[in-house]
């Protein structure tokens, strides 16, 4: 019997692989309620605090709109809206919010905020992103690899681009606790941490995952059920680094050629937003600075697998869902 009651959602590497699980299925059994337009409003008159130090579409949207089906009220607390960290410390923050809140989602900086407001409000906090692991994004993507591929151990995912950060860590460690074949493709400078990997490797061991990371893009992509990418560049950063980062990771984006070495049934998968046109502002600068017109996909391989993308996208609400009913309280 998995019981996850009153604990936090932070990372993956807290969960049993049976208890990742079970939140897939959950978050499954909430998609089909959903669709069903069955009313699920169990939690009524508990209240949830959002707290993002970074904005987000789909993380606020599938939040908000999964505590509401929920039964939940929401406070949303954008960047100007928290005084966490700044005149108020997160550990009286979160001491704070743990007596009006029954859970608090943090999305923002460092994995350290997330595991302190934790260790203080005395109620679930669910991490929406840090710097260093995205866990609820794991759920909804699980969720759509199972959809797509009817299973998840075997299958074997290959992430492109910069795989230091939270989703190249994330997807590894998910693929390490479900069995699966995890390939980080890209240049060794932008390989994820080696103690992470190291980690995620004695975990493979007792799963049966595989753990693999290659720079030539023929040999990763070969087989692959899954490749999946996300974005090089973010506002903010100097364009010195966009640079090197564009120049580096060029030869890593998801094409034709990169899904031609794959199975017949491969899907693309994108947790977004995507630069694959010059439909944002972001992708125009990036044109007028470089010339790249597409950068970490092309807008082909975007639109031949647009309903596996936004599938995903969707599931993030769904996948949400479950993580919070399953832990409040």
């Amino acid at each position: 019997m998995i019981d996850l009651k009153g604990r936090s959602f932070l990372k993956l590497l807290d969960l049993t692989p049976e208890e990742i699980e079970y939140l897939v299925d959950l978050a499954a059994k909430y998609k089909a309620k959903k669709k069903a337009h069955e009313m699920h409003d169990d939690f009524k008159g508990r209240n949830i605090a959002l707290i993002f130090e970074k904005t987000s579409t789909r993380t606020r949207c599938s939040f908000e709109v999964a505590a509401h089906d929920l039964g939940m009220h929401v406070t949303y607390l954008d960047p100007s809206g928290s005084q966490i960290g700044k005149k108020e410390s997160i550990a009286d923050t979160a001491r704070v919010l743990g007596r009006m809140y029954d859970g608090i989602e943090y999305r923002g900086f460092e994995q350290t905020i997330v595991e302190d407001l934790a260790k203080y409000a005395g109620v679930p906090v669910w991490n929406g992103l840090t710097n260093e692991f995205h866990p609820t994004q794991m759920i909804a993507d699980l969720l759509t690899i199972k959809e797509q591929k009817g299973k998840l151990s075997g299958v074997k995912l290959v992430y492109m681009g910069d795989a230091r950060y939270n989703m190249g860590n994330s997807l590894m460690v998910a693929c390490a606790k479900m069995g699966m074949h995890f390939v980080a493709c890209t240049c060794k400078k932008y390989f994820p941490d080696e103690a992470l990997v190291n980690t995620c490797r004695e975990i493979a061991a007792k799963t049966g995952a595989t753990i693999e990371l290659i720079e030539d893009v023929k040999t990763a992509t070969k087989d692959a059920d899954v490749i999946y990418t996300d974005v090089w560049v973010s506002m903010g950063e100097p364009s010195e680094i966009w640079a090197e980062r564009l120049k580096d990771l060029y030869p890593y984006q998801v094409n034709a050629a990169a899904f031609a070495n794959a199975k017949p049934d491969a899907v693309f998968m994108h947790c977004l937003p995507a630069f694959h046109d010059l439909g944002t502002s972001i992708g125009r600068e990036v044109y007028e600075k470089f010339g790249y017109k597409e950068l970490e996909v092309t807008d082909e391989i975007f639109e031949k697998y647009a309903d596996v993308v936004f599938d995903e996208a969707e599931n993030r609400m769904h996948s949400i869902k479950a993580i919070i009913a399953a832990t409040i309280r």
